[in-house]
């Protein structure tokens, strides 16, 4: 499979730089608003009837180009929740109960929602106050951190596919996951917090672009010599020639315009920009109809705080 070496990529504009940082809020605002507009659909037959709840969602993904407004939306998430819960409750009392059937499970769908929402926003938060933290990570509650994110992938999905563990097992309709964590540290892992974050939407990507049916390997080592990251799957794959086209803020390759996405094109750039953040290299690799690879590796981290600038160039 071609492979390049991503060596430079074009500064983001403060604009981009916020919505890089909150890329994970991006696709949650806008996944919350798909389900609300089904929930509306399953209520009254209106996919506009929660308004003020799809109007404060678009809201905050218009505001999360200004970094300022971004973040106070992110310590106010609650009060997103609030005016969700609120406004379902008083359509509740008009229009009868959602205690069955597909109305009920689309409500259990928006506690998943606000449940990571308001994760990811305290994540964000400590991240912003702490650009460079590098903690250290058992590999056992990382390996459970991305299988919730599997899981919630899943739900999502409303039964459209499944992720399995073991090959054996895989059906049609199901993504085998390689997931393999190893460290030559007894205590596990040090890794920057800002990677976690990164790493989710590295298999978000690969997840996308990858029918059911396919596979995602995601491979993590520590040692000595450094963090090793490899995400790969069996997709659709990158024309060649766009292979540094895709890292840059927006960009995707022309071959996936068919492919619905809830973010701003810019995971493959937040990634880039995170290892350079903290002095490693970036790889992508790719070919069509077999699959796209992404590389990356850090230099060994110690202690708290990483001596590398903040994200933005």
């Amino acid at each position: 499979m071609p492979e390049i070496e991503i060596t430079e990529i074009a500064p983001l504009s403060p604009a981009q730089q916020s919505v890089a940082n909150c890329h994970s809020l991006l696709n949650l605002y806008n996944v919350l608003r798909e389900e609300l507009g089904q929930l509306g659909r399953e209520m009254t037959g209106d996919p506009a009837l929660l308004a003020a709840g799809l109007g404060e969602c678009a809201r905050r993904v218009e505001r999360l180009t200004e970094h300022g407004a971004a973040m106070h939306d992110a310590v106010h998430v609650h009060d997103l929740e609030a005016l969700v819960r609120g406004e379902i409750d008083l359509h509740r009392a008009a229009h009868g109960p959602t205690g069955a059937g597909a109305a009920a499970a689309t409500c259990a769908q928006l506690d998943v929602i606000f449940w990571i929402l308001s994760v990811r926003a305290r994540e964000l938060v400590a991240r912003v106050a702490d650009p460079g933290h590098v903690a250290p990570l058992a590999i056992a509650e990382l390996e459970l951190d991305l299988q919730e994110f599997f899981r919630a992938l899943e739900q999502h999905s409303r039964g459209r596919y499944r992720f399995v563990y073991n090959l054996a097992v895989q059906e049609a309709h199901d993504y085998y996951v390689d997931l393999r964590i190893q460290s030559t540290r007894s205590s596990g892992l040090v890794l920057p917090t800002l990677l976690r974050d990164t790493l989710r939407d590295l298999i978000a990507n690969a997840r996308k672009y990858t029918p059911p049916g396919g596979q995602l390997r995601v491979a993590l080592h520590s040692s000595p010599a450094g963090f090793r990251c490899v995400v790969e799957d069996t997709g659709r794959g990158i024309p060649a020639g766009e292979l540094a086209e895709v890292v840059k803020f927006g960009r995707r390759g022309s071959n996936v315009s068919d492919v619905r996405s809830y973010g701003a094109g810019c995971g493959l750039t937040k990634a880039v920009l995170a290892t350079r953040q903290f002095g490693g290299r970036f790889w992508i690799g790719s070919e069509l109809g077999r699959g796209t690879r992404v590389r990356l590796w850090l230099p060994q981290l110690h202690g708290a705080q990483a001596t590398m600038p903040a994200l933005q160039d």
